[in-house]
């Protein structure tokens, strides 16, 4: 392999380097892009997966109460991986000695168990969006841990975060915690489990993003807490090391995709994304629309550990230095394109996804119906695992083209509700709003956006932000990329979408759509 080692732990690229490779693991596809030295995608491949969702009795401890539990198996976010990997190469005619390095980015959260041994999963992975611990953080709440958990790491008890997704495996496997004591059984989230496999188990890290993700990792410290594992009653032993999120992990085995390439990047999907517009000065923010919809803006050096609702979250970090570097706050709406795949899927309304647009737009609004998706609960700033989805406003005039409407002005009114508590909690009055993620090619979503936001939204040229974000870690750690305005072009703006709603309509919208908030929530809870 044409490449030299150094400083440790760095990679210098040589003339015979085309590209970066990206591999984007998400919540329904896995996805490999090539990016060029200037960011530009060079080829795409995308392969679904099986999406495992089932309703769970949660027993006493829940009193009752229906969970959603969602799964995935480990081995197709694997195969359906590597198998875009090898098919982005082959169809783009790049041979693997051309890739610079390559960059991981991932569904963060999602939790999975592996024996050392065999590299075998013990469970099947349980999706960042499972309700399955609710019950678990009831009880850890109910005891007065949230507070030290919440200094310590940013975050909340919910059963978004892996640490009591790890606490329900270890009550429904007899022996598995003390097979994970002894160090026998691993644990990560989906970058390190890929990474451990692509290594051919030699390397069993993380970064930093992803670790701040579990609600095992001090945010103060850099480090695994002690204190935490001790609440989570979580082995320290099937942790990962944390490392940068750019910096050679280590090396693809040869017999996967033809030569050892270093993976030299690796950051959840958000902070990914954010890296890539280049949210480094407070007050920068991005929301990514995918699955869910995620708004993050930099808070500069510091994190801000005491914003009612919002999560702080480590940013991306760069070379050899501290794992801390900066931080972000962050929203999370739980259901953003997850809503059209269910009108799309559950009740048939649509064929395809990009169906959604026209429908809604053959009709001028909602029809006065209002859609709340809390289909796995509520997330920023209510944090509700026991709210639920809600229609209401129907009448006899209702037609499916106003549930479209409704849906899309959803997802839009779900966000600028995460946005006014980032601003109230930061300070900072937001100028405009950077966009990525694939509803964003829905141009009536975008202007509905701005509509209730009050302010522009700016679409990028490429909007595959989350990967380029993954492919600029691992080309800046190799040096393929000299520094991020290297791929100033794949930042360009390929359209602005204005706000064409005056403040009184926007005000009455969002007091409606608050009004439609506060009837779901609790709606499952434990009588």
């Amino acid at each position: 392999m044409s490449v030299q080692k150094i400083e440790g732990n760095r990679y210098m690229s040589k003339s015979t380097k085309r590209c970066v490779l990206a591999l984007d693991q998400g919540t329904t596809s896995s996805r490999a892009i090539l990016f060029d030295e200037k960011g530009q995608p060079l080829a795409t491949k995308q392969e679904t997966f099986p999406q495992h969702v089932r309703s769970m009795e949660t027993g006493t401890d829940g009193g009752g109460a229906d969970q959603a539990v969602v799964e995935h198996d480990p081995e197709d976010l694997w195969r359906t991986q590597i198998g875009c990997a090898s098919l982005c190469l082959s169809e783009a005619g790049v041979r693997p000695e051309e890739v610079a390095a390559i960059g991981i980015t991932n569904q963060r959260e999602t939790t999975i168990l592996w024996d050392r041994s065999t590299g075998k999963p013990v469970a099947p992975a349980i999706v960042w969006q499972s309700r399955v611990s609710a019950p678990i953080c009831e009880r850890l709440k109910g005891d007065g841990l949230e507070p030290e958990v919440r200094r310590r790491t940013g975050l909340l008890i919910d059963p978004y975060f892996s640490a009591t997704k790890i606490m329900h495996l270890f009550e429904k496997y007899s022996g598995l915690r003390d097979r994970c004591e002894r160090g026998e059984i691993l644990f990560g989230t989906v970058d390190c489990f890929l990474i451990w496999r692509l290594t051919g188990g030699r390397v069993h890290a993380t970064d930093v993003t992803n670790a701040s993700r579990t609600l095992l990792f001090d945010i103060t410290t850099g480090e695994w807490s002690d204190e935490l594992l001790r609440i989570f009653n979580v082995p320290r032993a099937m942790l990962p090391q944390v490392r940068t999120s750019s910096g050679v992990f280590g090396e693809v085995d040869e017999g996967w995709l033809g030569a050892s390439i270093p993976i030299a990047g690796c950051a959840g999907d958000q902070q990914s994304s954010a890296f890539a517009h280049g949210c480094v000065e407070a007050g920068d923010a991005k929301t990514t629309y995918g699955t869910g919809a995620f708004l993050l803006e930099s808070t500069g050096g510091k994190p801000v550990l005491d914003a009612k609702g919002l999560l702080a979250t480590p940013g991306c970090s760069l070379g050899s230095g501290p794992v801390l570097q900066s931080y972000c706050l962050e929203g999370s709406v739980f259901v953003a394109g997850a809503l059209v795949g269910w009108l799309r899927d559950g009740l048939g309304l649509i064929e395809r996804s990009s169906d959604i647009e026209p429908l809604a737009r053959s009709v001028s609004d909602a029809g006065g119906v209002v859609i709340v998706p809390a289909l796995a609960g509520l997330g920023t700033p209510h944090w509700d695992p026991f709210a639920r989805g809600l229609i209401v406003g129907l009448t006899r005039s209702t037609e499916k083209s106003h549930i479209a409407r409704a849906a899309l002005d959803s997802i839009a009114l779900s966000v600028a509700e995460v946005l006014g508590c980032l601003e109230s909690s930061s300070g900072h009055q937001l100028p405009r709003l950077r966009v990525d993620g694939g509803a964003c090619v829905n141009d009536l979503l975008m202007q509905t956006q701005a509509d209730v936001l009050g302010v522009p939204v700016d679409r990028p040229a490429v909007l595959e932000t989350t990967a380029l974000g993954a492919g600029l870690l691992a080309g800046l750690a190799t040096d393929f990329y000299p520094s991020v305005m290297a791929v100033s072009e794949a930042r360009r703006i390929e359209k602005t979408f204005h706000p064409q709603m005056n403040e009184s309509q926007r005000q009455q919208r969002l007091d409606q759509w608050r009004d439609a908030v506060g009837r779901c929530q609790g709606w499952a809870q434990p009588i």
